[in-house]
């Protein structure tokens, strides 16, 4: 089958979908756009706990970011990493805003606000002196409020 791009206006029977695809997206920490993020996955906004009793909870489940590796001390994902691991144990975490970004041919379309985020694990994927990927580093983000805005239509 071929795929073909129909004219709105011709009348095919065809109808087209509004739909997002998965590698337009953007992440951004307190505002300033954060380059060479891989993936953001596990990013559920709304969900509860539902028991056989009448009581119903909101689960907030954690999400993970996979970012490249960068070496820049200031940038905005370095600093908030290494006030992570200076915090230690400490159970006042360092806390940002992060936003993660559905775009669509150059727009932003949906934005999903995540208040309250802390980082709770941070990995790395395998150092391999026979491969020549880029290290990838996972983290693990936890969180206290998110907001959903569609912000076309």
């Amino acid at each position: 089958m071929v795929d073909a791009i129909v004219p709105a206006q011709q009348s095919t029977g065809l109808k087209a979908l509004d739909s997002l695809s998965a590698n337009e997206f953007a992440v951004e920490v307190d505002g300033e756009r954060v380059e060479g993020i891989f993936s953001v996955n596990n990013l559920i906004a709304f969900k509860l706990d539902v028991k056989t009793t009448n009581a119903l909870k909101i689960v907030k489940d954690p999400f993970k970011i996979t970012k490249m590796v960068h070496r820049d001390p200031l940038n905005v994902v370095n600093r908030w990493l290494r006030e992570t691991i200076d915090a230690k144990a400490d159970i006042v975490r360092p806390k940002r805003t992060v936003a993660i970004i559905a775009i669509d041919d150059g727009d932003e379309v949906r934005r999903w606000t995540v208040s309250g985020a802390w980082i709770s694990e941070i990995t790395y994927s395998d150092f391999n002196s026979g491969s020549s990927a880029l290290v990838e580093e996972t983290l693990t983000i936890q969180w206290e409020e998110m907001e959903e805005n569609w912000l076309v239509g």
